[in-house]
């Protein structure tokens, strides 16, 4: 009997020792993946930056000018990540994401003109947050490409959604 209880016990701890391995495996690559997707948004953020003042082009998508859509659609493409050409269709991708829970490499999407409609009509790229702060880079009608604060009266009006596209 010892040796039949010596043996249970030895195959359980073999038993324990594999699986926990295979939970500190699966936590490396969650670990990997979720630095993977941090220095990915990073990069996107970095390349958005490098296109700071090149000026508003109505439907533009190439650095000759850029309307909001075609900007953050040529940011994204770069990675291989494909958006529509326009605001409103590039806020159906996506994971919906809680301002609490912004990152940066984000889209945060905005009404157009009216606050009182409903239909997304401009989308940014967030690149800072922090609590009660939400920077973000876009392409505005006035500047063309530059940084704005979503607690700016303008912005903070017609605030939509946050939209995450890197997983």
């Amino acid at each position: 009997m010892p040796f039949l209880f010596r043996s249970v016990t030895l195959f359980a701890l073999l038993l324990i020792g594999t699986s926990f391995r295979v939970s500190q495996a699966q936590t490396v690559k969650s670990s990997q993946a979720a630095a993977d997707t941090v220095t990915t948004m990073q990069s996107l953020v970095s390349f958005a930056t490098k296109h700071l003042h090149i000026p508003y082009r109505s439907g533009g998508s190439s650095k000759r000018g850029f309307d909001c859509s075609g900007f953050v659609r040529y940011c994204f493409d770069k990675w291989d990540i494909a958006l529509p050409h326009s605001s409103a269709a590039q806020a159906q991708h996506g994971e919906t994401v809680e301002l609490d829970h912004a990152k940066p490499g984000d889209l945060i999407f905005f009404k157009g003109n009216s606050t009182k409609s409903s239909r997304i009509g401009h989308v940014g790229i967030i690149t800072e947050v922090a609590p009660g702060y939400v920077r973000f880079i876009h392409s505005a009608w006035k500047g063309g490409i530059r940084y704005d604060m979503l607690n700016a009266s303008y912005y903070h009006k017609r605030f939509v959604a946050i939209k995450r596209m890197i997983d």
